[in-house]
């Protein structure tokens, strides 16, 4: 009696959730939608919500305002450097805040987390000063210096650390292991639930990341998607919204792709506190 109870609940807490889910999908069906009209079927009342005719060829003329193959490129280079760096630095900076014991741990910590409490965009003129007197603007890497560390990422990766059992660590030592061996194989395995979130989190982060990109970067070859789509949303004769939403679809595909195969992941990173 108590499971078909469990079950109903469940089952009527889902058709809750529906409005909330199409109201999540509505921005995006739009886009969708828009993707395949004229620019007059947007402006006209009585031309409907569908198109009267897919136009497929707002699509390739979306890409070729700009060269969004390099902007793609680019795209995937700094989003993918950014996660490697962050990955293993959050690693390495939990862990020793996680398990090590050094003088002013707790307040090194505290000073590491300050970086969360301001805005992104409060940090952009000193990061713009050493970016430009290390010599990397419009390049790469001007991209990624600034983000290669992540106060949020150490704070998620240290709070699943401290809820492995210490049995574990103690039995690896008891075998031989040091720090390293068992970082990688005692507490990697069991936090991968919560890599995979700050992961998602980042790459979605940088992946859409446009002013940074805009303030660093003034020539073609290093530019990002995002820049592509200001191209497109700042036309002298106006903004075309078909090719627009075009192009939006196709920057924001990747990322639609990324959470569908990961998406369970990212569940069970919130659901089981890092830990399966």
């Amino acid at each position: 009696m108590l499971t078909r109870s469990l079950f109903a609940r469940s089952r009527w807490m889902h058709w809750l959730l529906v409005p909330a889910m199409l109201l999540w999908l509505s921005p995006l069906a739009w886009m969708a939608i828009t993707s395949f009209k004229t620019r007059a079927e947007i402006f006209d009342p009585a031309a409907g919500v569908l198109p009267q005719v897919l136009q497929w060829g707002n699509y390739p003329a979306a890409l070729s305002v700009a060269p969004f193959g390099i902007y793609l490129l680019n795209s995937l280079l700094v989003t993918g450097g950014i996660l490697l760096a962050q990955l293993t630095t959050i690693t390495l900076a939990a862990y020793a805040f996680a398990r090590l014991r050094f003088p002013g741990r707790d307040l090194l910590f505290g000073l590491f987390l300050l970086q969360v409490m301001f805005p992104i965009y409060a940090t952009f003129l000193t990061n713009f000063i050493t970016v430009r007197e290390l010599g990397l603007l419009n390049s790469l890497w001007a991209l990624m210096v600034p983000f290669i560390a992540s106060g949020y990422g150490t704070f998620m990766l240290r709070q699943s650390f401290r809820q492995v059992p210490n049995d574990l660590a103690d039995a690896a030592r008891l075998d031989g292991c040091g720090h390293w061996a068992t970082l990688w194989h005692v507490y990697l395995p069991l936090v991968k639930p919560t890599l995979v979130a700050f992961g998602m989190i980042s790459v979605v982060t940088h992946w859409n990341d446009y002013m940074w990109p805009l303030l660093v970067t003034n020539s073609e070859g290093v530019r990002t998607l995002p820049i592509g789509l200001g191209l497109l949303a700042k036309a002298d004769s106006g903004a075309d919204w078909p090719r627009l939403m075009a192009a939006t679809m196709v920057v924001i595909a990747p990322l639609m792709l990324l959470f569908l195969i990961f998406q369970r992941r990212f569940v069970d990173s919130f659901m089981h506190a890092g830990l399966k």
